[in-house]
């Protein structure tokens, strides 16, 4: 009677037999218990420990551990598996990754999902508190995700409040290096920098990895490189009391240059002579007035495009890669030592005539023989304004600048010049304006590389304009990444984006609020375009420009 009551139970799916299965436990593996006291004494001593059933403890390049059959029972984990397909899945893409992930599985009621968060938070979470020594409270982040065809998660630390043991489960199909997808561990200078990848680690079925999280513990998953399979993990974060962090470093500014003296004659060497007519000028500058931003394309003659073209291919150009790698990943042209071609058109970009080309282009105060957009007195929109409280500004140029009322701690409105101490210059009186100043790089882009957007970001202070001029993208599609996005801060929604194109200069005013990355280039880079080019990426020379 008791077993034909079973098996006709409503809610057992079937049998008795398939009830039992589904209720199998989701058991630790019995080597946690037997190895504890080794494991722990390895974690706080800072040792190397392994057991050949498969058990890990590595220091370097930051303490983690690796958990070979981590759950028992390989029928749990298939049903684990197949539930956690299930789920919905949210498309999550910015600067830092690109993957699909589940929504919080906190609150899911599947059986396996119910009994693996039983096992992490209950048993797993009180053998963690005793080998590393943390007290870890009852809160615990998890999420599953999927990681497919090109998808990543570029290099971070994984720093935020309360989090303190960082923790992946792998559910991956059989798993090689060469399918991309690692877990990547980078080594740290002593500012607590990202440097090199000094391990990589393979997902591999039914393991689990786990660290602590420190300002030291930089890690990325590496681009998934296979078309066919699906790296599929949960992960998440046990929490306990904040650590006290060391200051974030802060970089110096990059060397900014007031411009080149020079005449019209070199405008008339380089760009498109539809550019230099006086009436194209106020056409741009209207668009550009009303967008912030514009492509002209075309933008060099063509003989001098080809003639810069060919210049990038030379092997005499001294490539350095710029990092750090949880900022940006590019390679940057040492201007010692270039090509007399591209030596000449750097001193374009710096050079006096090019400064007031992109005041008449874009209305900005570039030059002192620029026009003011909001006045005919030159003298009268300079002039300085005094303040109930003393302290004297200088009024902005544009329009957005107009907008800004907040006042800065210094006593300088948000839309105000930079002043010449702030860059290096000799100090100026007000009967001596502000010098423009500018700062650029030739860079090269290809599979790999990328910028971030990071919260020590001197560069992002003030208003400026920026200005991007590419070569070698012919046929570049968006698919490939390294498109150029502008976003709100604290926002997520892009303002604006710029896919390379071949000899469009793209100019760009942005404020204080204006963050800007060049998304992570490819494996598409590679598979798709080299099919039509003989090329891995493109270049670009990069400027920004400041009244």
């Amino acid at each position: 009677m008791s077993s034909k009551r079973i098996q006709s139970d409503p809610e057992s799916g079937g049998g008795g037999k398939r009830r039992l299965k589904q209720q199998e436990p989701a058991g630790l593996n019995p080597l946690l218990l037997e190895t504890k006291e080794q494991v722990s004494e390895a974690w706080s001593r800072g040792l190397e420990y392994s057991h050949e059933k498969g058990l890990l403890v590595g220091i370097q390049p930051f303490t983690h551990c690796v958990i070979s059959n981590f759950i028992q029972s390989q029928t749990f984990l298939e049903g684990l598996k197949n539930e956690l397909l299930k789920l919905n899945f949210h498309e999550k893409s910015n600067d830092l990754y690109k993957f699909k992930q589940s929504d919080d599985l906190q609150k899911k009621k599947g059986y396996h999902i119910s009994a693996l968060r039983k096992a992490l938070f209950e048993d797993l979470r009180t053998w963690l508190s005793d080998i590393v020594g943390i007290k870890l409270e009852s809160t615990v982040d998890l999420s599953c995700a999927k990681y497919e065809y090109t998808d990543v998660l570029l290099c971070h630390d994984d720093e935020l409040e309360g989090r303190r043991i960082a923790f992946i489960l792998y559910l991956v199909p059989e798993w090689r290096t060469s399918d991309g997808g690692t877990l990547d561990l980078y080594g740290a200078d002593e500012h607590y920098q990202p440097q090199q990848i000094a391990k990589s680690l393979t997902p591999s079925w039914n393991t689990l990895v786990f660290f602590e999280v420190s300002p030291v513990s930089h890690h990325q998953v590496s681009e998934v490189l296979s078309e066919g399979k699906c790296r599929l993990s949960v992960s998440g974060w046990f929490h306990g009391s904040s650590l006290e962090r060391p200051p974030r470093y802060i970089e110096s500014l990059s060397p900014r240059h007031p411009h080149i003296a020079s005449d019209e004659e070199i405008l008339y060497d380089w760009i498109n002579p539809t550019y230099l007519d006086v009436s194209t000028q106020v056409h741009v500058q209207d668009e550009f007035e009303e967008k912030s931003e514009i492509l002209l394309r075309n933008f060099f003659k063509k003989e001098k495009f080809e003639m810069v073209c060919e210049a990038l291919h030379s092997s005499d150009i001294k490539w350095e890669r710029r990092g750090p790698a949880n900022k940006r990943c590019y390679d940057q042209a040492e201007e010692d030592g270039l090509p007399d071609v591209l030596a000449k058109c750097m001193k374009l970009f710096c050079s006096e005539a090019m400064f007031l080309l992109l005041s008449n282009f874009t209305g900005l105060k570039l030059h002192f023989l620029a026009t003011s957009d909001n006045n005919d007195d030159e003298d009268e929109q300079e002039a300085e304004v005094k303040e109930s409280d003393g302290h004297e500004h200088t009024c902005s140029s544009t329009e957005e600048r107009n907008k800004s009322e907040s006042t800065e701690d210094d006593g300088r409105r948000e839309g105000d010049k930079v002043g010449p101490k702030e860059v290096g210059m000799p100090g100026k009186s007000p009967e001596n304006p502000t010098v423009p100043v500018c700062r650029g790089e030739l860079r090269h882009w290809r599979n790999g590389y990328y910028t971030l957007i990071h919260d020590t970001n001197v560069e992002n202070s003030e208003f400026a304009l920026d200005l991007l001029l590419c070569f070698g993208c012919e046929g570049w599609s968006d698919e490939f990444g390294g498109v150029t996005s502008y976003i709100a801060k604290g926002e997520d929604e892009e303002l604006l984006t710029l896919c390379p194109e071949d000899n469009s200069l793209a100019l760009i005013y942005r404020d204080k609020e204006t963050l800007k990355f060049v998304k992570h280039i490819n494996q598409r880079s590679i598979s798709q375009y080299k099919k039509t080019h003989e090329r891995n990426g493109f270049w670009d020379f990069s400027f920004v420009y400041y009244e």
